[in-house]
């Protein structure tokens, strides 16, 4: 009985995830206006919260179940989010478009993470083998962040950036490969759309 009270808990967390994702959505996205536009119109959230689906069933190991919400979740909306990664209620994922967050792979709450961006691995091996993500990190469009390797809290990974080492909090990394070009620069700089762009975001 406690097994399946726990069961429908964790299902209602799914919802609550999904809210704090739709707040993020508004603060982070210029062109969302509120949550019920974002909800009926965004397809990047319904990739998210496809996920969000697609992970519970995981972790219940429901695998079938999973892996059809997973596939489908593909075919509809062109990404690609391993139902056994773990990515923190409050993320941003904008366009969606060839997006790749693999298995072993977790992102941290309030990090905005651009289209075309794979979160993957250097090699096949067995265990842990994808990023792990900080939170408030931003991603710009089609970097490739991989191997086991930690991205630091409030970061900046400039658009098309290879990354393949650590990345220290608040530091901003561009590059093939990438390299570190500033520190003590938060992320948050960067939200501000009053700002010039900085021309060491895009490559």
């Amino acid at each position: 009985m406690k097994g399946i009270l726990n069961f429908f808990k964790d299902f209602g967390r799914i919802f609550k995830a999904l809210s704090k994702d739709l707040d993020m959505y508004i603060k982070k996205d210029p062109v969302a206006k509120n949550k019920w536009k974002v909800f009926f119109t965004s397809i990047p959230f319904h990739g998210l919260m496809a996920y969000r689906f697609a992970n519970f069933f995981y972790r219940y190991k429901i695998y079938p179940l999973a892996y059809v919400i997973y596939v489908l979740s593909k075919i509809l909306h062109s990404m690609d989010i391993h139902p056994a990664a773990y990515i923190e209620p409050g993320v941003v994922i904008d366009h969606g478009f060839g997006v790749v967050i693999g298995e072993t792979a977790s992102v941290g709450s309030g990090t905005l993470i651009y289209h075309g961006v794979t979160l993957g691995a250097k090699n096949v091996t067995i265990g842990k083998r994808h990023p792990i993500v900080g939170k408030n990190v931003m991603i710009g469009a089609g970097a490739k962040v991989l191997g086991h390797i930690y991205i630091g809290d409030e970061s900046v990974i400039g658009a098309n950036s290879v990354v393949l080492m650590d990345v220290p909090p608040k530091s901003l990394a561009v590059g093939v490969p990438a390299k570190i070009k500033k520190t003590n620069c938060p992320s948050s700089n960067y939200y501000d759309l009053n700002n010039t762009i900085n021309s060491d975001f895009v490559i």
